[in-house]
């Protein structure tokens, strides 16, 4: 694509209608199209997320990052190693920030009044919870690990796949068969829950990569499944957003 887009820092409220800091971006030009909100890692609201946004205005839509530690000060990084260090952000405030980010999408002059959520790692998580909690058209879950799971690392996430039958979109899901963050049998789990609902969704899994596949500067990149998964990624997008 070659889409002329801004982007910029901007703000918007949060949980509790807190105000809260965000990254978009999005085509100068005045045709009205879907939004993406993209749930940064647990690493925090980083480069890496930051040019997935861009690649989603550059592919035509409306996108936002909601910076889920806006309230920590210091540094992105500085803020980012508190929050792991303090255990998380609890999901009930996560939730709050996310519809925040897609109600400032909606509110654009130039959106269709639809939205998706994307995330990687935790933001996959969050993402599954988002499916089932918010007001959404779409989801797309990238190796979400403790949707499933017996104990969690982190003392704000608790398994989620109880919610699984509150889900009101379709679901499109990517992970790794070497990924322990969720493993293949917590896919298997994830998977028999969406079926037993009777929810709308399609699962991608990949022989030899792990956890982070589609992340560019890691080692842990997988160029063959993270090329199909941003064409999968598209055609989901097409069908359930717009063009």
């Amino acid at each position: 694509m070659d889409t002329a887009f801004l982007s910029e820092t901007v703000h918007f409220p949060g949980h509790n209608g807190e105000q809260i800091e965000g990254y978009a971006a999005r085509p100068v030009d005045a045709s009205r199209r879907g939004g993406v909100v993209l749930i940064h890692h647990f690493p925090g609201y980083d480069r890496e997320t930051k040019e997935f946004a861009r690649r989603f205005a550059d592919r035509g839509y409306n996108a936002v990052v909601p910076n889920l530690y806006s309230r920590v000060p210091g540094s992105y990084d500085d803020a980012a190693a508190a929050v792991r260090a303090e255990g998380g952000v609890s999901d009930e405030q996560v939730m709050g920030d996310i519809n925040g980010g897609v109600d400032y999408l909606r509110g654009l002059d130039t959106s269709n009044g639809k939205v998706a959520v994307i995330g990687h790692c935790s933001g996959g998580r969050q993402t599954y919870l988002a499916a089932a909690t918010l007001p959404i058209d779409a989801a797309i879950v990238c190796y979400g690990g403790m949707i499933v799971g017996e104990q969690s690392p982190v003392p704000a996430w608790a398994p989620i796949i109880d919610r699984t039958p509150e889900i009101s979109c379709p679901v499109l899901g990517f992970f790794g068969n070497d990924d322990q963050f969720p493993t293949p049998a917590q896919v298997d789990e994830i998977e028999k829950a969406l079926i037993e609902a009777g929810k709308d969704y399609e699962f991608h899994r990949y022989d030899g990569a792990g956890h982070a596949f589609f992340g560019p500067d890691r080692p842990a990149y997988r160029v063959e499944a993270a090329l199909e998964g941003w064409d999968l990624i598209w055609k989901f997008l097409t069908k359930q957003l717009g063009g």
